[in-house]
């Protein structure tokens, strides 16, 4: 039905057309309304155009046709009607003229009450329409001097919706398949004229079918046959109509010219307009990249590079045509980044014609710059939080945000000119209480441009509270010599610093206090063990934040009391009649107002008080009313106004009946003969002032009739005073400030004392201990006070001052170890600086120091000479070494020219230094391995080797002594010795007379039976293995061989892994590897669990033999053997083993200093490996023993004589295989134990157990008579097997392990195998046979 009205409404067009232009009308005419299919109304024709052209002038005419339908639907039945129709259409002979096109220009529809007239796609209102006409209101109202493209109603007169767009220039290229006349490039040539005008009027026939269609002229002719140019002057045509327009003009020009149709070519020429917005983009920003084109078309493509740009949520694509004046496609790239750089097109297609723009869009990183980590303490003062853009983005605002378990908000200041932005907020202790302190919060400042960019940056604000400090609350009151401790605790976890102060500004120091820091809190205690008035008065917990800082108070009295080391007492010890009054007492240097009680027993007596000067004594007299022969000990207490009290030191007292007392003296007491006391220097006889005290004591020894000194170790007074002094600034909370000035009195004091020091090892003893107890102090010494340091140890060392030193070696003291502990300490403490003296010399001591500089490349290189001693030095850190220290480290070396004299010497005092003693210290712990090299003056070249050595303050229970670990001898020459060392302590060259030379024969001797013997013992044990592999299943059929072989395989496994740990062990001493002390710890532990292992699988292997011969009715399974065999075997190894490095690493003393093995000097760690194995050699002699005692019981039938002879090869022979096996070499190891044993038992030892898996190998693998069959068989040998087997079986060849022989009887006698029994459980085989075999398996 519908294609029934398309084709009658076509041709009332057609008629409708036809009729009119016969009619030639000129008059304005207006349209009345038709019904459906009707004519409503015809338009005057009006005259639009007169193409002039060669032939008469044709005139176009645009005509105006309105059609009304009842249904709207209607519209779309004329436009595909009107799509279908080819134009031109020719008109008849009668009326010649041709339809050209017919468009749909106006659609009228009701639209509520009213009629809206739209114009068709291309076509829009007149200008003075759109003025005076009411727009519809979805299209918006038209802008002054634009067209509109709908009407609210149809105008009463004038014209439709017209033409729209702008006159375009159409250029154009189409092939002529032709040769090229070169007349054609001669514009002035009838050719050119001729093809021309042909080609223009086929061009005007064809192309005027274009809307707006003014003119066509051909511009050029090019080679390639013949390519015409040409220009098309129109409007914008719609989508498909250039090809009709093309086909008209091959249907138009002369078949002569040959025209291609598939050669129609546009040129694009109009200029498309590409904009981007914003001019400078940043990430973040909305771009929009916009294409404008006077061709009208939506066929409008995107790309980027080679990519074909889709609609996506970051991509959008929007192509209009607005008022159908222009083409118009925008391009929005949301949230643009720099991923999105490049190249970007848009291409406009309209039919043959593209029209492309390109455009390169860089996009600049946005910048933000801030404080990242900030503190502000919750105590409501402003804190300003500031970020910047370093991008010059036009910004619109910025934002703050926070995100975090605490709101704390702010004030926003933004200045947009400067593109930074503040954020002040205030935090009190409402918002951040103590239960968050610590809580970090982030403050989040964004930067949004006018575009879409963002750029924010995060500051992480970590709020605190202000400390809300709390102390001990108890009142402190203590007396001297008692401890106290304060509680300071922070109600916050965080701070920056906490110390103690007391109420006159002086810093505690660290030593006194210890700080932690818990989740929720933070407590310091300071804990003070023995108190002097010294800390009576006010002190300050102080924590410190920042600039913040919370401070507690606690107000401390310490009453005065008498430490116990200060109570003198007389007599320390004395003896007296039975019956005689004895008179005690007891002295102080202060007269304060004490109670003072003697005790005796439980007796408590009343002392009266005697001033003598500076010294207060108490004393009392006793009336002995015990019974003779009695020790009774007697002290004296101090009360004071606390009724604290503190007791003296006992005082002994001997009481002795008259009989055999030959000494008698007022002041010492009586003695018998040899009897030997002590007493106070103070109380004796030695001259003394009242005002000055004596320290120190005198030993008396009743001799005849007289008591004699036996040792004089009184301390002068002003030494004495000294060391008082000393104890007590240890303890006084003002050390550092009492420090300097008291070194300067000790070296003055100590050159005026120099007579007295070289006579009194007391005196000497007391200055050693003085400088101990300073260097404890935990402070930096600076050059002056070192100064002094050095100049004390050079009195003290002094010749003169030798032979009491000698004194103190005999009383087993280690003064000297702890002299030079003390000066390590000092020189480790030196403070680095540019006025850091870099020498210091003295008679006995010198001291030279560097300061290691950033970049510096110098080595450190310093030499000593001792001139008086004949004696020199120099110590060597090459720049590889300074390169691993610390920047303003500080490398400091001292030597001494006598210290080798007075050093203790080793426990076999055999060995001695002979040369400099030189400490390098440095002033920060080293955390890599470092070298140092030495060259020392022997002037001791006589007998023994030298030996590089350091002073090991650990050694010897912590008294020290000489160790050669990480120490080497680089080279000898003449009387020097050069040392290289891979640590910094005391060094010195050590002389070993009687102990091997490392060059003498008995060292290389004793180094080549291990190596080679090890080398033979690990090939003997991998061929052990290899063997037993390959003959398992072949020897190992019932449960005797089985567990046999089973032993012999873990014995050889355990021996060759420990024999190659020991091998590892050896490299990593002998060649000093970086990682040598875990590496050392590490074979150590393997070695000895390896080795126990072999011990405890011998001693398996052993008890095995036992269970065999005495259990003869008692069988277990072979699951319960192995078990029990297993955990014997590397069970109690193993606890043994990990007992061992538990109990010993922790202190570092599981190793020895110069080898990977146990240590024996400190901890006798080495008993955890010769205990075991010993235990396990006696248990196995005693097995031995016994199979012997057995194999000898005469058998029966057996002549005495034949077996009288057999016994004894058989002894032999089970020694043989027994001793190997069962570890009994290891026997010679007994006296390798002892120092100073006899070296043969060394070389004994070595040898047997260096060859032992060769032992093995043969006595316990090679020797089994079933295992050679095997092995035979292994090599296709059966036959030769089977022949041997019967020669070895009959006569004299008879061997010992042969069923016929009567030592093979004994062994199976041994394991219950004579008459009926059969404890072995034999296979199938033949059963003599089996038997026999497992007897041999067993023993060998």
């Amino acid at each position: 039905m519908k294609s029934q009205r398309r084709t009658t409404l076509c041709f009332m067009f057609a008629v409708i057309y036809s009729s009119q232009a016969t009619l030639n009308l000129e008059s304005a005419v207006h349209p009345s309304i038709l019904q459906e299919h009707e004519l409503a109304a015809v338009e005057p024709l009006r005259q639009k155009r007169a193409v002039a052209t060669s032939g008469p002038a044709m005139e176009e005419y645009t005509v105006d046709i309105e059609i009304s339908f009842e249904n709207t639907s209607f519209v779309e039945s004329i436009r595909a009607c009107l799509n279908s129709l080819s134009f031109p259409i020719q008109g008849n002979n009668t009326d010649p003229a041709d339809i050209l096109s017919i468009e749909l220009t106006t659609v009228c529809r009701p639209t509520g009450n009213e009629i809206w007239c739209s114009c068709e796609t291309g076509y829009g209102w007149p200008q003075e329409r759109c003025l005076h006409s009411p727009t519809c209101q979805e299209q918006g109202s038209s802008l002054p001097g634009h067209r509109c493209s709908c009407l609210r109603g149809l105008p009463s007169k004038g014209p439709f919706c017209q033409l729209q767009g702008a006159d375009v220039t159409l250029r154009m290229k189409v092939r002529l398949n032709v040769g090229f006349p070169e007349d054609l490039k001669n514009t002035s040539s009838a050719l050119y004229r001729s093809y021309k005008t042909d080609l223009e009027r086929a061009f005007q026939e064809g192309y005027r079918i274009l809307p707006g269609f003014k003119s066509v002229t051909v511009t050029e002719f090019t080679k390639g046959s013949v390519t015409v140019s040409y220009e098309v002057q129109s409007k914008t045509p719609p989508p498909g109509l250039i090809q009709k327009a093309n086909q008209q003009v091959m249907q138009t020009l002369n078949q002569t010219y040959k025209m291609d149709y598939s050669s129609f070519q546009g040129v694009p020429s109009n200029e498309t307009k590409f904009t981007v917005v914003p001019g400078i983009i940043f990430e973040g920003d909305t771009v929009t990249l916009e294409c404008e084109n006077e061709v009208l078309s939506s066929n409008v493509s995107w790309y980027q590079g080679e990519r074909h740009i889709q609609n996506n949520s970051r991509f959008s694509i929007y192509t209009s045509m607005p008022n159908n004046i222009t083409s118009v496609s925008r391009l929005t790239i949301h949230n643009i980044t720099q991923g999105d750089e490049g190249e970007y097109l848009c291409k406009l297609i309209l039919d043959i014609f593209e029209y492309e723009a390109k455009k390169k869009i860089d996009v600049q990183p946005i910048r933000i710059s801030a404080n990242k980590e900030m503190k502000v303490m919750c105590d409501n003062n402003p804190v300003s939080l500031n970020c910047c853009s370093e991008s010059y983005v036009n910004w619109s605002t910025v934002e703050w945000k926070q995100e975090g378990k605490i709101s704390i908000l702010g004030i926003t200041e933004t200045n947009l000119n400067s593109n930074c932005s503040r954020f002040t907020l205030k935090a009190n202790g409402t918002q951040c209480p103590s239960g968050s302190s610590g809580t970090t919060v982030i403050y989040t400042c964004e930067f949004i441009g006018v575009h879409g960019a963002r750029g924010s940056e995060n500051i992480y604000v970590t709020f605190t509270s202000v400390a809300n400090l709390t102390i001990t609350p108890d009142l402190i009151s203590v007396s001297e010599g008692q401890s106290f401790s304060i509680k300071c605790t922070s109600d916050v976890s965080n701070y920056d610093e906490v110390y103690w102060n007391t109420s006159t500004g002086i810093k505690i120091y660290e030593r006194f206090y210890t700080t932690r820091r818990y989740l929720d809190r933070a407590e310091s205690v300071l804990t003070v063990r023995t108190s002097t008035r010294e800390w009576n008065g006010t002190y300050h917990c102080i924590f410190r934040y920042k600039n913040s800082y919370s401070v507690a108070t606690k107000d401390v009295t310490v009453h005065p009391l008498p430490l116990e080391p200060n109570i003198m007492i007389d007599p320390l010890e004395a003896s007296f009649l039975c019956g005689d009054s004895h008179s005690f007492k007891c002295c102080i240097e202060e007269d304060i107002d004490y109670k003072v009680t003697f005790q005796i027993d439980s007796l408590s007596f009343p002392a009266a008080k005697e001033v003598n000067g500076k010294q207060v004594c108490y004393k009392y007299s006793f009336q002995a009313q015990f019974p003779c022969s009695r020790n009774v000990d007697v002290f004296c207490h101090f009360t004071n106004a606390a009724n604290n009290s503190v007791q003296s030191p006992s005082m002994k007292l001997s009481l002795v009946p008259e009989k055999n007392i030959t000494c008698r003296d007022p002041t010492i007491g009586v003695g018998q003969p040899g009897k030997v006391i002590q007493k106070l220097c103070q109380f004796s006889n030695v001259p003394s002032s009242p005002d000055r005290t004596i320290g120190g004591t005198i030993t008396y020894i009743c001799a005849g009739s007289r008591w004699k000194v036996k040792r004089k170790d009184c301390i002068s007074a002003p030494i004495n005073s000294l060391l008082q002094l000393a104890k007590a600034l240890i303890k006084s909370p003002s050390q550092d400030e009492k420090l300097p000035a008291y070194l300067k009195d000790l070296s003055t004091s100590t050159g005026k004392e120099e007579q007295e020091i070289s006579s009194s090892p007391g005196s000497l003893g007391a200055i050693i201990n003085i400088l101990d107890l300073l260097s404890t102090v935990p402070t930096q010494v600076n050059p002056e006070m070192m100064k002094d340091v050095l100049s004390t140890v050079n009195i003290i060392l002094s010749k003169s001052v030798l032979s009491t030193w000698k004194v103190l070696q005999q009383q087993k003291t280690n003064q000297s170890s702890q002299l030079l502990y003390s000066v390590e300490r000092f020189s480790q403490a030196l403070q680095s600086g540019d006025n850091t003296p870099s020498f210091l010399s003295h008679p006995n001591v010198q001291m030279k120091s560097m300061v290691i500089k950033s970049g510096q490349t110098n080595i450190y290189q310093q030499n000593f000479i001792f001139a008086d001693s004949d004696l020199w030095g120099n110590v060597a850190i090459d720049e590889c070494q300074l390169g691993h220290l610390q920047p303003d480290s500080s490398i400091v070396t001292v030597a001494f020219p006598t210290l080798h004299a007075i050093l203790a010497q080793d426990i076999q005092k055999k060995n001695f230094a002979n040369s400099l003693v030189m400490t390098t210290t440095l002033s920060h712990n080293l955390t890599k391995p470092f070298r140092i090299s030495m060259t020392f003056k022997n002037n001791h070249r006589s007998g023994g080797s030298p030996q590089c050595v350091f002073w090991n303050f650990s050694l010897a229970n912590s008294t020290g002594g000489w160790d050669s670990s990480g120490c080497r001898v680089k080279e000898v020459k003449g009387d020097s010795v050069s040392c290289t060392c891979d640590h910094l302590t005391s060094f010195s060259i050590l002389m070993s007379p009687d102990s091997p030379d490392p060059g003498s024969l008995l060292k290389i001797l004793l180094d080549i039976i291990s190596y080679i013997g090890l080398g033979f013992s690990i090939l003997s044990l991998a061929a052990c293995l290899v063997v037993e592999a390959m003959v398992w299943k072949s020897v190992t059929k019932n449960r005797t061989s089985y567990m046999r072989h089973t032993c012999i395989v873990n014995i050889a496994t355990s021996l060759l892994i420990a024999d190659t740990w020991f091998i590892v062990a050896a490299a990593i001493h002998d060649h000093h590897y970086p990682l040598s002390e875990t590496a050392c710890v590490a074979a150590t532990f393997f070695i000895h669990f390896f080795y126990l292992s072999v011990f405890f699988w011998m001693l398996t292997l052993g008890l095995m033999l036992f269970y065999r011969l005495v259990f003869i009715l008692h069988d277990a399974s072979k699951s319960v053997q192995k078990a029990i065999a297993f955990s014997l075997g590397y069970g109690c190894p193993l606890v043994i083993s990990v007992i061992t490095v538990g109990a010993t690493q922790p202190q570092e003393v599981y190793t020895r200093k110069n080898a990977c093995w146990l240590n024996w000097d400190d901890t006798k760690a080495l008993l955890a490996f010769v205990i075991p194995a010993l235990i396990i050699v006696v248990v196995n002699v005693t097995i031995t023993i016994v199979v012997i005692t057995k194999i000898l019981r005469p058998s029966i039938g057996d002549k005495p004589s034949k077996q009288e002879r057999s016994s004894l090869f058989q002894i032999s022979k089970s020694l043989g295989v027994l001793t190997p096996l069962l570890g009994l070499t290891w026997g010679f190891g007994l006296a390798t134990v002892f120092q100073g044993s006899n070296a043969v038992f060394h070389i004994i030892f070595t040898l047997l157990n260096a060859f032992q898996g060769l032992f093995i190998l043969l006595f316990g693998c090679l020797w089994d008579q079933k295992v050679q069959e095997s092995l035979l068989n292994k090599f296709s040998l059966s036959r030769w097997s089977s022949q041997h087997s019967k020669s070895t079986s009959i006569g004299s060849s008879t061997p010992v392990f042969s069923m016929s022989s009567p030592i093979s009887r004994r062994f199976n006698n041994l394991f219950g195998k004579t008459g009926t029994y059969n404890v072995s459980t034999p296979e199938t085989t033949s059963s003599s046979l089996e038997n026999s075999s497992s007897a041999y398996s067993l023993l060998n």
